[in-house]
């Protein structure tokens, strides 16, 4: 039965993925809780379209079981790459499931029983816990987002480059992680994505060859496949990870290059009753949004 006007409890509402999620819920008539580590983020949940705040850390226990009393369903993603990001999951699920919540949306990644990368295998512990409560669970299996590209946008702007650590021409699947977000919010007010469990990904497969010609339309000048190696791209973005994180994150690169990334988009479109949007619209819209801010 339905839940109107469900309280979702939202682990990190104010990041740049789960903050995605918070709008879609609003716009469905959920009321949000945000489960922050830092009050300082507060006011920036609350921008968001956040109606309750909840402080926790998902390395304690007791922090979760405040954070889910009283709420009708949860949406997890964990933190990348995290050591110890399995037993962070199932402390949450855990937790909701004590709290007798109704549903629990989980983030996780496409291809999770890869065990030979373990920031995916990661995420299998999380799921089999699901499995072993009595909430509606519905298991979100995202291919590599397309936000990845907005973050290395204002450098093939200023160098017409665009560069990852892995071969040009290896084809992956990715998915705009709006889309994503919206499926979680249809999961956590609908019945109809329960108990499902979901690869998401666009239409195609590109490799970054593909990617650079679609960017040179939209530009109207050339835009080269850099190849950098691992460590000449990580100097340069200087990504939040520690040693290990960079490790693995290596080797989900060295992975890509051996086999690309497989995906398709039949669950994706099913699930939003609508196309997917596409890598070509994403990269369109991120060279309008370039020429809007010269503008200004």
């Amino acid at each position: 039965m339905r839940t109107p006007n469900p309280t979702v409890l939202v682990v990190g509402a104010t990041g740049r993925f789960a903050g995605l999620v918070v709008p879609q819920l609003i716009r469905r008539n959920a009321n949000v809780r945000a489960l922050i580590r830092d009050s300082a983020d507060a006011e920036k949940a609350r921008k968001l379209g956040a109606s309750e705040v909840a402080i926790g850390d998902l390395r304690n226990r007791q922090s979760l079981e405040s954070a889910v009393d009283g709420v009708d369903g949860v949406f997890h993603i964990g933190p990348a790459f995290a050591l110890d990001e399995a037993a962070m999951g199932v402390a949450m699920v855990e937790a909701a499931a004590r709290a007798g919540v109704q549903k629990f949306v989980f983030s996780s990644v496409i291809q999770p029983t890869n065990t030979t990368l373990k920031n995916h295998a990661s995420k299998v512990p999380v799921e089999d816990a699901l499995y072993s409560t009595n909430m509606e669970y519905t298991i979100l299996h995202p291919a590599n987002f397309m936000q990845n590209i907005s973050a290395a946008w204002p450098s093939v702007v200023e160098h017409g480059v665009f560069s990852e650590p892995f071969l040009k021409t290896a084809k992956l699947a990715r998915v705009d992680y709006r889309d994503v977000a919206e499926v979680a919010a249809i999961a956590l007010t609908e019945e109809r994505l329960s108990y499902a469990t979901l690869d998401l990904c666009a239409d195609g497969m590109h490799s970054r060859e593909d990617i650079v010609s679609m960017m040179a339309d939209e530009l109207g000048h050339p835009i080269t496949a850099g190849e950098p190696t691992f460590d000449e791209w990580a100097a340069n973005t200087r990504l939040p990870y520690d040693d290990h994180q960079m490790q693995l994150l290596a080797k989900v690169h060295g992975h890509y290059t051996k086999y690309g990334l497989g995906g398709n988009s039949l669950a994706l479109r099913a699930a939003l009753g609508r196309e997917p949007r596409s890598l070509p619209s994403f990269i369109r819209e991120l060279a309008q949004q370039h020429v809007t801010s010269r503008s200004q």
